[in-house]
Protein backbone atom coordinates (compact mmCIF):
# COMPACT_ATOMS: atom_id res chain seq x y z
CA UNK A 1 0.00 0.00 0.00
CA UNK A 2 1.70 3.54 -0.85
CA UNK A 3 1.74 5.54 2.00
CA UNK A 4 0.18 9.07 1.71
CA UNK A 5 2.59 11.97 1.33
CA UNK A 6 2.82 14.16 4.21
CA UNK A 7 1.89 17.95 2.93
CA UNK A 8 2.65 21.24 4.35
CA UNK A 9 0.74 24.47 3.66
CA UNK A 10 2.41 27.62 2.75
CA UNK A 11 0.00 30.89 2.13
CA UNK A 12 1.30 35.03 1.42
CA UNK A 13 -0.46 37.62 3.36
CA UNK A 14 -2.65 38.67 0.42
CA UNK A 15 -6.53 38.74 0.88
CA UNK A 16 -7.31 35.84 -1.54
CA UNK A 17 -4.10 33.69 -0.31
CA UNK A 18 -5.37 34.16 3.11
CA UNK A 19 -9.34 33.67 1.89
CA UNK A 20 -7.60 29.76 0.20
CA UNK A 21 -5.77 29.00 3.13
CA UNK A 22 -8.60 29.58 5.96
CA UNK A 23 -10.67 27.27 3.10
CA UNK A 24 -8.00 24.30 2.78
CA UNK A 25 -7.38 23.68 6.27
CA UNK A 26 -9.75 21.20 6.80
CA UNK A 27 -8.93 19.44 3.20
CA UNK A 28 -6.07 17.80 4.85
CA UNK A 29 -3.85 17.07 7.40
CA UNK A 30 -0.94 19.47 7.45
CA UNK A 31 2.41 18.54 8.82
CA UNK A 32 4.59 21.14 9.55
CA UNK A 33 7.14 22.31 6.47
CA UNK A 34 10.25 20.74 8.44
CA UNK A 35 8.65 17.70 8.27
CA UNK A 36 6.94 17.33 4.33
CA UNK A 37 7.68 15.35 1.40
CA UNK A 38 6.33 18.47 -0.56
CA UNK A 39 4.43 21.94 0.16
CA UNK A 40 1.56 23.61 -1.17
CA UNK A 41 2.37 27.17 -1.80
CA UNK A 42 -0.61 29.71 -1.91
CA UNK A 43 0.42 32.70 -3.48
CA UNK A 44 2.83 34.46 -6.68
CA UNK A 45 6.20 34.34 -7.70
CA UNK A 46 7.48 36.19 -5.10
CA UNK A 47 5.92 34.03 -2.19
CA UNK A 48 7.11 30.81 -4.23
CA UNK A 49 10.37 32.19 -4.47
CA UNK A 50 10.25 32.58 -0.23
CA UNK A 51 9.33 29.29 0.25
CA UNK A 52 12.13 28.04 -1.36
CA UNK A 53 14.90 30.01 -0.42
CA UNK A 54 13.35 28.81 3.51
CA UNK A 55 13.72 25.21 2.16
CA UNK A 56 17.21 25.84 1.62
CA UNK A 57 17.69 27.80 4.75
CA UNK A 58 16.50 25.02 6.63
CA UNK A 59 18.38 22.28 4.39
CA UNK A 60 14.72 20.05 3.96
CA UNK A 61 14.05 20.79 0.50
CA UNK A 62 10.47 19.44 -1.04
CA UNK A 63 8.79 19.71 -4.61
CA UNK A 64 6.43 22.48 -4.32
CA UNK A 65 3.31 22.97 -6.15
CA UNK A 66 1.99 26.40 -6.39
CA UNK A 67 -1.37 27.87 -6.42
CA UNK A 68 -1.60 31.37 -8.35
CA UNK A 69 -2.96 33.84 -5.86
CA UNK A 70 -0.68 36.44 -6.93
CA UNK A 71 -0.16 38.76 -10.30
CA UNK A 72 1.55 37.09 -12.72
CA UNK A 73 2.12 33.39 -11.19
CA UNK A 74 4.83 32.25 -13.60
CA UNK A 75 5.72 29.43 -11.56
CA UNK A 76 1.88 28.74 -9.83
CA UNK A 77 -0.62 26.34 -10.99
CA UNK A 78 -4.30 28.00 -11.77
CA UNK A 79 -6.35 28.02 -9.25
CA UNK A 80 -9.19 26.25 -10.21
CA UNK A 81 -9.44 22.16 -10.44
CA UNK A 82 -12.02 19.54 -9.99
CA UNK A 83 -9.50 17.74 -8.09
CA UNK A 84 -8.28 17.63 -4.78
CA UNK A 85 -5.34 18.63 -3.68
CA UNK A 86 -3.66 15.71 -2.58
CA UNK A 87 -5.12 14.31 -6.65
CA UNK A 88 -3.84 17.45 -8.19
CA UNK A 89 0.07 16.70 -5.87
CA UNK A 90 0.01 13.39 -7.30
CA UNK A 91 -0.28 13.90 -10.89
CA UNK A 92 1.72 17.17 -11.54
CA UNK A 93 4.62 16.93 -13.15
CA UNK A 94 7.63 17.91 -11.41
CA UNK A 95 10.56 20.25 -13.11
CA UNK A 96 14.22 20.76 -11.58
CA UNK A 97 15.68 23.99 -10.93
CA UNK A 98 19.32 24.78 -10.16
CA UNK A 99 19.68 27.95 -8.21
CA UNK A 100 22.86 29.91 -7.98
CA UNK A 101 25.29 30.55 -4.95
CA UNK A 102 26.90 33.81 -4.99
CA UNK A 103 29.66 34.53 -2.48
CA UNK A 104 30.29 38.41 -1.64
CA UNK A 105 32.80 40.28 -0.32
CA UNK A 106 31.93 43.98 0.86
CA UNK A 107 34.19 46.76 1.32
CA UNK A 108 34.62 46.12 4.89
CA UNK A 109 35.79 42.71 4.77
CA UNK A 110 32.84 40.46 5.43
CA UNK A 111 31.88 37.31 3.47
CA UNK A 112 28.57 36.70 2.58
CA UNK A 113 26.88 33.78 1.13
CA UNK A 114 23.19 33.36 -0.50
CA UNK A 115 21.35 31.24 -2.83
CA UNK A 116 19.32 32.88 -6.12
CA UNK A 117 16.94 31.17 -7.84
CA UNK A 118 15.99 33.79 -10.59
CA UNK A 119 19.29 35.53 -10.75
CA UNK A 120 22.16 37.37 -8.98
CA UNK A 121 22.06 41.05 -9.82
CA UNK A 122 24.77 43.79 -9.29
CA UNK A 123 23.28 47.23 -8.85
CA UNK A 124 24.64 50.96 -8.62
CA UNK A 125 23.91 52.64 -5.36
CA UNK A 126 24.34 55.86 -6.31
CA UNK A 127 24.15 57.92 -9.57
CA UNK A 128 27.39 57.46 -9.60
CA UNK A 129 27.86 54.46 -12.87
CA UNK A 130 29.20 51.58 -11.98
CA UNK A 131 32.19 50.47 -13.54
CA UNK A 132 32.78 46.54 -13.34
CA UNK A 133 35.82 43.77 -14.03
CA UNK A 134 34.16 40.40 -15.48
CA UNK A 135 35.91 37.10 -15.25
CA UNK A 136 35.07 33.71 -16.10
CA UNK A 137 36.33 30.64 -15.71
CA UNK A 138 39.33 32.49 -13.76
CA UNK A 139 39.74 34.49 -17.24
CA UNK A 140 39.41 38.25 -16.99
CA UNK A 141 36.43 38.48 -20.01
CA UNK A 142 35.79 42.17 -19.77
CA UNK A 143 38.51 44.72 -18.07
CA UNK A 144 36.11 47.36 -17.64
CA UNK A 145 32.26 47.74 -17.83
CA UNK A 146 30.76 50.85 -17.10
CA UNK A 147 26.84 50.36 -16.63
CA UNK A 148 24.12 50.82 -14.32
CA UNK A 149 24.27 47.32 -13.25
CA UNK A 150 24.52 43.50 -14.43
CA UNK A 151 23.32 40.19 -13.58
CA UNK A 152 23.29 36.29 -14.07
CA UNK A 153 20.01 34.29 -14.51
CA UNK A 154 18.99 30.93 -14.60
CA UNK A 155 16.57 29.49 -16.90
CA UNK A 156 13.64 29.60 -14.32
CA UNK A 157 15.06 33.49 -13.82
CA UNK A 158 15.34 34.22 -17.90
CA UNK A 159 11.87 35.45 -18.46
CA UNK A 160 11.84 37.73 -15.05
CA UNK A 161 14.62 40.62 -14.35
CA UNK A 162 16.65 39.65 -17.06
CA UNK A 163 13.94 39.46 -19.59
CA UNK A 164 12.73 43.28 -18.33
CA UNK A 165 17.09 44.29 -19.30
CA UNK A 166 16.35 42.39 -22.63
CA UNK A 167 18.00 39.40 -21.64
CA UNK A 168 17.45 35.88 -23.95
CA UNK A 169 14.98 33.42 -22.87
CA UNK A 170 16.91 30.34 -21.77
CA UNK A 171 14.80 26.88 -21.99
CA UNK A 172 14.56 25.30 -18.95
CA UNK A 173 16.74 22.15 -19.65
CA UNK A 174 19.59 24.23 -21.64
CA UNK A 175 21.76 23.93 -18.62
CA UNK A 176 22.64 27.37 -19.64
CA UNK A 177 23.00 31.10 -17.94
CA UNK A 178 22.25 34.09 -19.03
CA UNK A 179 24.88 37.31 -18.68
CA UNK A 180 23.33 40.22 -19.40
CA UNK A 181 24.09 44.20 -18.67
CA UNK A 182 21.38 46.63 -17.53
CA UNK A 183 21.67 49.71 -19.36
CA UNK A 184 25.63 49.40 -20.41
CA UNK A 185 27.15 52.80 -21.07
CA UNK A 186 30.58 51.42 -22.37
CA UNK A 187 31.12 49.22 -24.64
CA UNK A 188 27.33 50.41 -25.32
CA UNK A 189 26.48 48.05 -27.60
CA UNK A 190 27.65 44.89 -25.73
CA UNK A 191 24.37 42.81 -25.54
CA UNK A 192 25.77 40.07 -22.71
CA UNK A 193 26.34 36.46 -22.73
CA UNK A 194 24.82 33.29 -22.68
CA UNK A 195 27.68 30.91 -20.66
CA UNK A 196 27.07 27.20 -19.71
CA UNK A 197 25.98 26.67 -15.97
CA UNK A 198 28.94 24.53 -14.80
CA UNK A 199 30.89 28.42 -15.52
CA UNK A 200 32.01 30.15 -12.23
CA UNK A 201 31.14 34.44 -12.94
CA UNK A 202 32.82 36.76 -10.87
CA UNK A 203 32.72 40.37 -10.67
CA UNK A 204 35.18 42.81 -8.96
CA UNK A 205 34.13 46.61 -8.73
CA UNK A 206 36.42 49.10 -9.84
CA UNK A 207 36.44 52.14 -7.50
CA UNK A 208 34.06 50.95 -4.82
CA UNK A 209 34.41 54.14 -2.73
CA UNK A 210 33.76 56.23 -5.96
CA UNK A 211 30.96 54.01 -7.16
CA UNK A 212 29.22 51.90 -4.86
CA UNK A 213 27.63 48.73 -5.64
CA UNK A 214 25.25 46.41 -4.43
CA UNK A 215 24.40 42.56 -5.09
CA UNK A 216 21.10 41.07 -4.91
CA UNK A 217 20.34 37.51 -4.48
CA UNK A 218 16.85 37.41 -5.47
CA UNK A 219 15.49 39.06 -2.62
CA UNK A 220 18.60 39.22 -0.30
CA UNK A 221 20.63 42.41 -1.15
CA UNK A 222 24.70 42.76 0.36
CA UNK A 223 25.67 47.05 -0.02
CA UNK A 224 29.29 48.35 -0.51
CA UNK A 225 30.66 44.92 -2.36
CA UNK A 226 34.34 44.55 -3.56
CA UNK A 227 33.78 41.46 -5.77
CA UNK A 228 31.19 38.59 -6.24
CA UNK A 229 31.56 35.05 -7.24
CA UNK A 230 28.81 33.50 -8.55
CA UNK A 231 28.57 29.44 -9.16
CA UNK A 232 25.58 26.95 -9.91
CA UNK A 233 24.53 25.11 -6.63
CA UNK A 234 23.89 22.05 -7.87
CA UNK A 235 23.69 20.21 -4.53
CA UNK A 236 20.47 22.14 -3.69
CA UNK A 237 18.39 21.65 -6.69
CA UNK A 238 14.56 22.52 -6.67
CA UNK A 239 11.55 20.89 -7.69
CA UNK A 240 8.41 22.50 -8.78
CA UNK A 241 5.22 20.79 -9.82
CA UNK A 242 3.22 21.69 -12.49
CA UNK A 243 -0.55 20.55 -14.03
CA UNK A 244 0.11 18.44 -16.82
CA UNK A 245 0.52 20.49 -19.72
CA UNK A 246 1.35 23.50 -18.08
CA UNK A 247 4.36 23.50 -16.51
CA UNK A 248 7.03 26.20 -16.36
CA UNK A 249 9.54 24.76 -19.83
CA UNK A 250 6.02 24.82 -21.70
CA UNK A 251 5.50 28.82 -20.53
CA UNK A 252 9.29 29.47 -21.31
CA UNK A 253 8.78 28.09 -24.81
CA UNK A 254 5.85 30.18 -25.22
CA UNK A 255 7.06 33.91 -23.97
CA UNK A 256 9.46 33.70 -26.66
CA UNK A 257 6.71 33.80 -29.00
CA UNK A 258 4.45 36.91 -27.70
CA UNK A 259 4.22 39.99 -29.21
Amino acid sequence: MTKEPRLALAASDTPAAQAALAAMQNDHDWVPLAEADAVVVLGGDGFMLTVLHQMLELDHVVPAYGINYGTVGFMMNKVRSSRTIEQRVARATPISVTPLQMVARTHAGETISAYAINEVSLLRETRQTARLEITVNDKVRMADLACDGILVATPAGSTAYNLSANGPILPLGSQMLALTPISPFRPRRWKGAILPQSAEVSFRVLEPAKRPVAAVADQKEVRDIDSVTITAARDRQLHLLFDRGASLEERIFAEQFLV
